[in-house]
């Protein structure tokens, strides 16, 4: 496939609503020139963005997985994950897991941290310590 190709392709597969309003309008402004009838601009403006987007937009979106791990839930560090798995399951207090969690947290690679953010720890420890509510309600 050509640059140009692909670049259609990918257009069209990310962007096909706005591809799909496009031709929407311009069939829109063709309507009462084939036609010669006024109304059938707007009528073709309606069907096409008021009814026709939505329910095509609604019939592509893709369906979650319901595997039960959620984008909250995963942070992409087992070390992590377990920590809080353990702490959720009531296995470790929550004293052990601050104290578990400021260890995991010294031994971060200095490359995961941003030199410009003095509290990376603090912002780390209170959106854990969010989640962690929100896993026990």
């Amino acid at each position: 496939m050509t640059g140009l190709a692909r670049r259609i392709a990918w257009n069209l597969r990310h962007r096909w609503r706005r591809v799909f309003a496009l031709c929407v309008v311009g069939v829109g402004v063709a309507a009462p020139l084939v036609t010669g009838l006024w109304w059938t601009l707007p009528l073709a403006w309606f069907f096409g963005l008021v009814i026709a987007l939505p329910v095509l937009h609604t019939l592509v979106k893709p369906i979650p997985d319901d595997d039960g791990d959620g984008p909250e839930k995963a942070t992409g560090d087992p070390a992590l994950d377990a920590l809080r798995e353990r702490y959720a399951n009531g296995e470790i207090d929550e004293r052990e897991f601050e104290r578990r969690l400021d260890r995991l947290l010294e031994t971060e690679d200095v490359e995961t941290v941003d030199p410009a953010d003095g509290d990376a720890a603090d912002r780390v420890r209170e959106e854990i310590r969010r989640k962690m509510e929100r896993i026990r309600e």
